[in-house]
């Protein structure tokens, strides 16, 4: 299969390239500002630019399109709803819009914070969306418009997306900060009153992959089957590391001063993707051994 990943330089991205490639499917990538080091053809686009995703559309002519492009700093996009909304959901509908007319596979990446999280048990994907920031609608905003205009996209809810970045395969985001602050003899401050149910990069990658193979449509859950709490995933991640537990600390999301909220439960309910593809999701300790 021929794909064009959207989003190639981001750590989703990135994996969905490596998975790819591994699988032995021809690639081609884009990046907003600076080129990853993959072996296939790269194009610079920013996703705002009708014009620009046209010409690479055109230029790779892909069976598939995998968008993992977005505006994902929450803080970021409260201060700046503007850019939210042109990246996550008008770019969005553009690519959508451009795939449809040429016929062209596409799956779309959300998140799990299109919902407000008031839920005790996880969201499926029938659940009501009601986001409490601006990235969150922003993200709603950009599902709608993929689904208005292609019938057949795949919608992919994402959640607390981390891993190891391609193709170098450095540890990034949670992990690398939880190791390294903890390697510095430093307290690790995590969150008791939030549940997530993460979704590890390489892992969710090769999900993404088998929907495309399996001529899904709709929209899915794409997470692990562990709904924990960060302090119970740092906690986790310790254990994995070597390094002392007894630097973790109990924390509060009311702890902390940010721009923008966040849902304090957004775990997802996984079986229907786990139905279309014939297997499980994989929990937290299956994501570590193939993270580790």
């Amino acid at each position: 299969m021929d794909v064009l990943v959207v989003g190639a330089s981001g750590l989703l991205g990135g994996n969905v390239v490596t998975v790819a490639q591994e699988r032995g499917w021809s690639v081609a990538g884009t990046y907003h500002s600076d080129p990853p080091a993959f072996d296939c053809p790269l194009y610079e686009l920013d996703v705002r630019s009708s014009a620009e995703c046209e010409n690479v559309l055109e230029e790779t002519s892909p069976d598939a399109v995998i968008n993992c492009a977005a505006a994902t700093d929450v803080d970021d996009c409260e201060n700046n709803p503007g850019l939210a909304t042109n990246v996550n959901a008008e770019g969005a509908g553009t690519v959508a819009e451009l795939a449809a007319e040429t016929d062209t596979a596409l799956l779309h990446t959300s998140t799990d914070y299109v919902f407000d999280g008031t839920r005790s048990s996880p969201y499926p994907e029938t659940a009501s969306t009601n986001p409490i920031q601006v990235y969150g609608t922003s993200k709603l905003e950009g599902e709608r418009a993929v689904q208005q205009a292609h019938d057949t996209a795949i919608v992919a809810r994402l959640s607390f997306v981390y891993g190891r970045t391609q193709p170098e395969g450095e540890l990034s985001g949670f992990p690398a900060w939880v190791r390294e602050t903890a390697k510095g003899g430093e307290t690790v401050p995590l969150f008791t009153d939030q549940r997530i149910t993460p979704s590890q990069a390489g892992t969710t990658a090769r999900t993404l992959l088998d929907l495309l193979d399996h001529d899904a449509k709709g929209t899915f859950n794409v997470a692990s089957r562990s709904c924990v709490t960060p302090y119970e995933f740092g906690e986790a991640l310790l254990e994995e590391f070597g390094e002392l537990t007894d630097l973790l600390e109990e924390s509060s999301v009311e702890d902390i001063d940010r721009d923008a909220d966040r849902p304090k439960y957004t775990c997802l309910d996984t079986s229907k993707v786990e139905s279309a593809l014939g297997r499980p999701q994989p929990t937290l300790d299956e994501d570590f051994a193939a993270l580790f």
